[in-house]
């Protein structure tokens, strides 16, 4: 099978780099020059996992304006703030029978790909896999490899031939997949964890295992499973596991799978970046809004991280103005070790 990753970041690299592994053909698409420039100069990524065996994978990456191929499938793994402009920039090599597959996280790319996919076209699940992009050309895979499980479903909620093959090579990448016939309770089963962990976790800048380890973890972890399925349950979305389940699920994944993961939401704040906040709790708020159900807990948390997002960027503009500052003769010696 033939898949083109749309987004080498941390997990789109993961994806494409296991696909090629297990004897796909990949291709890699992506918008960022520093990552692009640099796969193309090393000739592939650097690939470690758990920040050993770091390695080169060879691997073929292009700007979407110049890439031709036909693929069976595109990956798309982008922010979701990133997605109608990638979309768009991609649009002239998109075609009728081609397939759209994405584990991104939060809500809101599904409405965006059916602009460009036919709704029997579309396949879109949730991943319970870590992995770090150190830097340009260079991403970590947490976790042994087999670690992790996913979910999918098919947008018609009706699998296909080309779904069983999709998730046949996914088995082979050791994936895990788990199809359902559940598009909606499939994703928000995962927006619902990202809604915790990944929340807490860049908030007070821990890891998962350090916030699980927290004796008053499984009651702030409560309080806001209860009020997501309080807003999932109001807009008639059939969760694939119980309130418990969801909580077992945050605890195993952080205590155990990736206890010293930072995830990434916390990774996009500490390198300045703009968080899915609002793809997250911030769509929890909104969904329940719709049926005059106030989610005040995860309202008060998107704001919370809107106001850290502020406080990142003051001291962005802060450590600029420092680096552009001219250096006394004294700071110019001890620079130059003196």
């Amino acid at each position: 099978m033939k898949f083109t990753v749309v987004g080498s970041g941390a997990m789109g690299l993961r994806y494409g780099v296991l696909l090629q592994d297990a004897g796909n053909e990949v291709d890699f698409v992506d918008g960022w020059k520093p990552h692009v420039e640099k796969m193309r100069e090393q000739g592939g990524v650097y690939v470690s996992r758990d920040h050993e065996d770091k390695h080169l994978v060879p691997l073929k990456v292009y700007y979407p304006e110049e890439y031709d191929g036909n693929p069976d499938c595109y990956v798309f793994f982008l922010k979701q703030m990133q997605l109608s402009d990638m979309l768009k920039r991609c649009e002239h090599f998109f075609k009728p029978n081609q397939y759209a597959f994405t584990c991104m996280n939060g809500m809101g790319h599904v409405e965006k790909l059916l602009k460009y996919f036919k709704p029997d076209k579309v396949v879109a699940g949730t991943a319970l896999v870590a992995t770090v992009l150190n830097g340009p050309g260079d991403v970590d895979f947490i976790g042994k490899r087999g670690a992790g499980t996913m979910n999918l479903a098919n947008y018609t909620e009706k699998p296909d031939d080309f779904t069983h093959k999709l998730v046949e090579q996914l088995e082979k990448a050791q994936f895990n997949p788990n199809l359902t016939t559940n598009f909606r309770g499939t994703l928000m089963a995962k927006v619902v964890f990202n809604s915790v962990v990944n929340t807490l976790c860049t908030m007070f800048e821990m890891t998962m295992g350090e916030y699980a380890d927290y004796e008053g973890a499984d009651e702030m972890s409560r309080q806001l499973i209860d009020e997501a399925y309080d807003v999932c349950e109001r807009d008639g979305v059939q969760m694939l596991t119980t309130r418990k389940e969801e909580l077992d699920s945050v605890n195993y994944v952080s205590k155990v799978a990736n206890p010293l993961h930072y995830p990434s939401m916390y990774q996009d704040m500490h390198n300045y970046r703009p968080t899915e906040v609002d793809y997250i709790n911030g769509y929890l708020v909104k969904l329940g809004m719709k049926h005059n159900y106030f989610a005040k807990t995860h309202a008060f948390l998107t704001h919370e991280v809107h106001l850290a997002e502020r406080g990142k960027q003051r001291e962005l503009k802060r450590k600029r103005e420092e680096e552009a500052a001219p250096k006394t003769v004294v700071e110019e010696q001890q620079a130059a070790g003196r």
